[in-house]
């Protein structure tokens, strides 16, 4: 059982130390927060390896928890940076949708008037 332990708790931290290198690293916004959401995501299966090993359910909810704060705060800052990509004019006026989708969206209206 201490061998269990350790093989997993050394993958989990080296792919910590990974993510927090990349969390330091950068070098853009996405790049820090897909690090966090790898830190949580760690960290999320750090308490199930302990409560499969221990079977201890206690932990169960902590979780749960952890799991939803990752969920979350990955949607959010997706969603701002969304945001972002499509209000950048510099009068603050909004500039739509970026052109790529500008000609998915054309085309499927053109298809659907046919």
């Amino acid at each position: 059982m201490t061998v269990v332990f350790v093989l997993a708790y050394g993958m989990l931290g080296g792919g910590a130390l990974l993510a927090l290198v990349r969390l330091a690293r950068g070098p853009s916004l996405l790049d820090r927060v897909v690090a966090t959401d790898i830190l949580l995501v760690i960290i999320s299966a750090g308490l199930a390896v302990y409560a499969a090993l221990q079977r201890d359910p206690t932990v169960v909810p902590v979780l749960v928890v952890v799991s939803l704060l990752a969920f979350v705060g990955s949607v959010s800052v997706a969603r701002y940076v969304g945001g972002m990509l499509v209000h950048s004019a510099d009068d603050g006026t909004d500039v739509g949708l970026p052109l790529a989708a500008e000609e998915q969206e054309a085309r499927q209206t053109g298809e659907a008037d046919r």
